[in-house]
């Protein structure tokens, strides 16, 4: 770690490098739900194999994102950069001119080949590269990235398909990647030194079976029942999976991820606040659009535009939040911030089957507030529990996490929502009443969340820094 407290101009050009490509990979992974039925429509598909069109790229993402840690000790930074972006752009490419569902689901798989590995790559740079003193604020940034990009996408999405057609959601996306490019190629440097490894493919078999297993049955969680082998059968193999990888890497020289650090208990329990804190927060940014337009009869754009003031807010405070841990410590930041979360639930649940436009956005400002101020912290906060040496892994984890989370988190209230539409009269009063069960979970979820991170933060536990 750099001991200077002044961040050189080479490693902001390359945080800023490395985060036009994530924000990129999340912004179109939530603006094209938007286009779901105007794709139904044009490809002639149903909403089952639509949603291909986010399952796929998660899935991508989520292999990719756990050999980060691999990959930064076999490979440069900058080949890696180059590799991600490069595969992103003829992602976008092909869907731009996609004559057929298949294809389009081609360029998204390839698409998230790219941002499985910059999402992690902009951390590793952070970490690495940043003095000390100034790793929480630019931790907030680059976690900013993946907490507003999900409201900002639905504006986005809404505007574009309305007004000129889903193919330029792609196009307006291959200038952004080519900029990322351009300040990769001059501005990032290598730094940690290269130590090639054995890579384990089993271990790579098993991680991709989990995953795999898990987001493809939480995915099908709303369409069928718990006991279809798309779904129960799914996650049972996804399970035993990722416990046959958990065991496959205790007892290798060179694991993929090396989880012996979740034995220790004070990072461990920063990854379980995380994980509930992204899940939460994906859950509401699914649920709140379609209650604006299921419920309240707006449209797209406008729900887009109701929680765009959130997202706004949401990239004031995130690298305010991390400059506050760096100043006084990470217990007022987390602890604020998951205390607004929980407090602004509250509120939701109270109101859950009659929210006016007016008060989800006001609401989701708050929200966004809360996230701002502790998101970004609890990855800042949870890798300084580790030794510098298994920061990679560290970062792989909660990366990982970040991502089957959000699969998780939409998954699970989209299937609250599901069933109470098929039980009530009309679509409008099963998508009210569906989205007030999920409010209950996800308060339920946030919960655990502060007791947990309470826990963590207000008294850590005696096991210290991994060796």
């Amino acid at each position: 770690m750099q001991s200077e407290q002044k961040i050189s101009y080479q490693v902001i050009m390359a945080i800023i490098a490395t985060g036009i490509m994530s924000f990129c990979g999340v912004v179109v992974e939530t603006a094209m739900n938007i286009t779901f039925p105007t794709l139904m429509k044009q490809f002639n598909v149903s909403t089952s194999t639509v949603q291909w069109m986010t399952t796929i790229y998660l899935l991508v993402v989520a292999i990719i994102v756990p050999l980060s840690a691999t990959f930064k000790q076999n490979f440069k930074t900058k080949q890696l950069f180059i590799f991600a972006n490069i595969m992103f752009i003829l992602g976008v490419f092909i869907d731009t001119i996609a004559p057929s569902f298949t294809i389009l689901l081609i360029g998204r798989a390839i698409q998230g080949i790219g941002t499985g590995i910059a999402l992690p790559l902009m951390f590793n740079i952070i970490l690495e590269q940043v003095p000390m003193s100034k790793i929480g604020m630019m931790m907030g940034i680059g976690t900013l990235i993946t907490a507003v990009a999900p409201a900002v996408g639905p504006t986005f999405g809404g505007a574009v398909v309305s007004s000129i057609g889903w193919r330029y959601i792609f196009i307006f996306l291959i200038p952004l990647l080519v900029i990322s490019l351009f300040l990769g190629v001059f501005n990032i440097q290598q730094k940690s030194e290269i130590k090639h490894s054995r890579f384990d493919i089993i271990g790579f078999i098993f991680i991709t079976l989990g995953l795999s297993g898990l987001i493809f049955g939480f995915s099908n969680l709303g369409n069928t029942s718990f006991i279809d082998l798309k779904v129960g059968g799914a996650i049972t193999i996804g399970i035993i999976s990722i416990l046959m990888f958990i065991w496959r890497s205790s007892q290798i020289k060179n694991p993929i991820i090396n989880v012996k650090v979740l034995g220790n208990l004070n990072f461990s329990g920063h990854v379980f606040a995380f994980f509930i804190f992204q899940l939460v927060s994906l859950g509401l940014s699914f649920l709140l659009p379609n209650y604006i337009q299921l419920v309240n009869h707006s449209s797209a754009v406008l729900a887009g535009l109701i929680v765009l003031p959130g997202a706004l807010i949401g990239a004031v405070f995130a690298p305010l939040g991390g400059r506050i841990l760096d100043t006084i410590g990470p217990k007022g930041p987390l602890t604020m911030g998951s205390g607004i979360a929980l407090i602004v639930l509250l509120i939701f649940v109270f109101n859950g089957t009659s929210l006016s436009n007016l008060l989800i956005g006001c609401l989701y400002f708050f929200f966004m507030i809360g996230i701002g101020l502790s998101f970004g912290n609890l990855m800042t906060n949870g890798l300084k529990q580790l030794d510098s040496n298994l920061h990679s892994h560290g970062n792989a984890i909660l990366t990982t996490m970040q991502q089957f989370s959000g699969a998780v988190g939409t998954s699970l209230t989209a299937a609250f929502v599901a069933t109470k539409q098929t039980t009530q009269v009309t679509l409008s009063q099963g998508t009210a009443a569906g989205s007030h069960s999920a409010l209950i979970f996800l308060i339920t979820a946030m919960l655990i969340e502060f007791i947990v991170l309470v826990k963590v933060v207000d008294f850590p536990f005696k096991s210290q820094k991994n060796k």
